[in-house]
């Protein structure tokens, strides 16, 4: 499947490029300490080899034609300010994936992550996915909001669920399936 790119007003989302190195990287650089409480990492013993940037750009053009996941970055007015992606797809009797997504701290609180995320999961939906679930660490409210305001339902807990900052974290699941009524200003209907 080749790459698309998705357009709700000042927001766009498309595959990564190349020519976004530089960008990607300040952004990444400038905004470390307030996304470092929130990433997932790999544990202490897995020695995961380090990705160059050119080698995630094959990888992710990899996951589009294999339908394995659909990553975007998060454009705002041109400007790459963060990350949507539907990732760990499975097709067969399951049809589901997982979101994930990431606001750089200078774009938070503006309506970004909740279009970019809408725009995401009706691609993916569009696509055939019946299910997707957001896992969020209990503690970060903002990202929960994000979750809520798009109807994902909260569906409980799972414990030490991912590695993130130096532990094993707990996170609360949240999930939308195809057939649940998608309503609020992000979607695109708008309704």
């Amino acid at each position: 499947m080749k790459p698309v790119e998705l357009t709700a007003g000042p927001i766009t989302l498309r595959s990564l490029a190349r020519r976004d190195e530089t960008e990607w990287m300040a952004v990444r650089r400038r905004h470390r300490a307030w996304l470092a409480p929130w990433e997932a990492a790999s544990p202490p013993g897995r020695d995961d080899p380090s990705v160059t940037f050119p080698q995630l750009v094959r990888r992710e053009r990899q996951q589009w034609r294999e339908e394995t996941a659909y990553p975007f970055v998060v454009l705002h007015d041109g400007y790459l300010v963060g990350r949507v992606s539907v990732s760990g797809i499975r097709w067969g009797a399951e049809c589901g994936g997982s979101v994930g997504y990431w606001i750089a701290q200078s774009h938070a609180g503006r309506g970004i992550t909740p279009r970019a995320v809408a725009l995401a999961s009706e691609f993916a939906f569009s696509r055939g996915l019946h299910r997707l679930e957001i896992a969020v660490r209990p503690e970060n409210v903002a990202s929960r909001r994000v979750a809520t305001k798009l109807g994902f339902r909260e569906e409980g807990l799972r414990d030490s669920y991912l590695y993130i900052d130096g532990a094993w974290r707990d996170h609360l699941v949240f999930a939308l399936t195809q057939g649940e009524p998608r309503t609020g200003r992000y979607w695109s209907d708008g309704s």
